[in-house]
């Protein structure tokens, strides 16, 4: 089977995986008698702006519970985890059947490191229940801080080394590299950790083009939350109205940040992937301050 061919069959796969989503959503909605237009334009803008936003690198989850809080569209915490995971998986599923064809990415690369990502979720499942979920928020924030750190280190000391722009994936060790990495960051997930920022900087500091991340870790993201979608959509714990909205206002909102960031050359990119890491490892920080602070109280 040559490349071209398996190429299509992925998106083939992300097609299906749309339409499946799609119908059992909609199918529910009518067992259920859920009208799924209320709150419709809520929704849509809090898809659009929390999408877009993910697609850049920025995580769905500070950013869509804030703007749940704020429009009360969904008043109980409780039902928060189901809702934005039935609201964003059509989204995201988009974002990776987008940059999968966009970014040219060795197949290898893409197939290997997004097996080894879901195989870590699964494993992830199981073993990390018992892990100090501060403790890891902590050690992964640090990390991401050092690591952008030394991104800005490089750019100062030595502008000109730009990454690699016709390097497609890795290769021998760096791919082994990549593997047992995404694998790791497979179980992180699996603890509700984002895998977006520290992808990035994998692959930057690999001296590859961060833009070879975009489409690995969004069909990550996209095969491991279909993983486990139906049960959430099943699961009487979605608080339906917006989601309609959050959905189409979520397509826009990739396709809106997939147009800028085509147009992105590296150096700028570098910028962003040390303000995404940058961020990402302060809120990371910031979680397990504040929950260790909640607990003591």
């Amino acid at each position: 089977m040559t490349e071209q061919n398996i190429l299509h069959l992925i998106q083939s796969l992300l097609l299906g995986l749309i339409v499946w989503i799609a119908w059992t959503i909609f199918s529910y909605a009518k067992e259920h008698r859920i009208h799924l237009r209320e709150r419709f334009w809520t929704g849509f803008g809090i898809g659009f702006i929390t999408d877009l936003l993910d697609t850049l690198g920025i995580g769905t989850f500070a950013t869509t519970t804030t703007l749940f809080k704020a429009t009360k569209l969904v008043e109980d915490d409780r039902k928060i985890p189901a809702t934005m995971t039935t609201a964003h998986i059509i989204p995201v599923l988009v974002e990776a059947l987008l940059f999968i064809t966009i970014v040219q990415v060795d197949l290898l690369t893409l197939v290997a490191m997004a097996t080894a990502a879901f195989s870590g979720a699964f494993v992830g499942a199981r073993v990390t229940q018992h892990w100090n979920t501060q403790k890891v928020q902590r050690i992964l924030g640090i990390l991401l801080v050092i690591a952008a750190l030394f991104m800005v280190y490089r750019m100062v000391t030595n502008p000109g080394a730009d990454l690699t722009n016709d390097v497609r994936g890795l290769t021998g060790w760096k791919l082994l590299v990549g593997i047992v990495f995404d694998f790791i960051v497979g179980m992180l997930m699996s603890m509700g950790l984002g895998n977006y920022a520290p992808e990035l900087i994998f692959f930057s500091l690999m001296g590859i083009s961060p833009a070879i991340a975009l489409p690995v870790m969004m069909l990550n993201a996209a095969m491991i939350m279909t993983a486990g979608a139906k049960q959430f959509i099943k699961s009487g714990r979605v608080s339906w109205p917006g989601v309609l909205g959050i959905i189409v206002g979520g397509v826009f909102g990739v396709l809106t940040a997939a147009k800028f960031l085509s147009s992105l050359d590296v150096n700028h990119l570098k910028i962003l992937v040390v303000f995404i890491a940058s961020y990402t490892g302060w809120t990371l920080l910031r979680s397990s301050f504040v929950s260790r602070i909640k607990e003591e109280k």
